[in-house]
């Protein structure tokens, strides 16, 4: 899932953990959690590009800030000027795992955050062919 945001923003854990990797790939920082009690093998979520605030072995809370979004051209399929990403072009790649197979990581959130409607387009009063997206 990739989340827009701005270079430097913190990057936080989404569960209690323990970090199970940070350090580069593809020239790419990567921040891995592995969270216990959560089936065989344990979920792991990860985060990329991430400056890491962290080192392998720490145990991380959920909320704690982990390391800072890296910026870089590498990064230019994000959108660009999206939720107030000022243009950046900026993302975080939020994943959750189990083992190698690559699971949906909304699953992790609350349902309370997951209970919106879709969002849809809406024209706007006097202005044809104009839209504005509503939730």
């Amino acid at each position: 899932m990739d989340l827009v945001a701005r270079p430097g923003q913190p990057v936080r854990a989404a569960a209690p953990g323990t970090v199970s990797f940070a350090g580069t790939v593809a020239g790419r920082g990567v921040v891995a959690v592995k969270h216990p009690g959560t089936g065989d093998p344990p979920l792991r979520t990860t985060y990329e590009p991430v400056d890491a605030m962290v080192k392998e072995g720490d145990e991380v809370t959920a909320g704690q800030v982990i390391g800072t979004l890296q910026a870089g051209p590498s990064l230019s399929h994000c959108l660009k000027g999206t939720g107030g990403a000022a243009g950046s072009g900026a993302c975080l790649h939020w994943g959750l795992l189990r083992g190698k197979i690559y699971l949906d990581p909304l699953s992790l959130l609350p349902p309370w955050m997951l209970r919106r409607p879709p969002s849809r387009l809406l024209p706007l009063s006097g202005g044809a062919g104009t839209a504005v997206v509503s939730p």
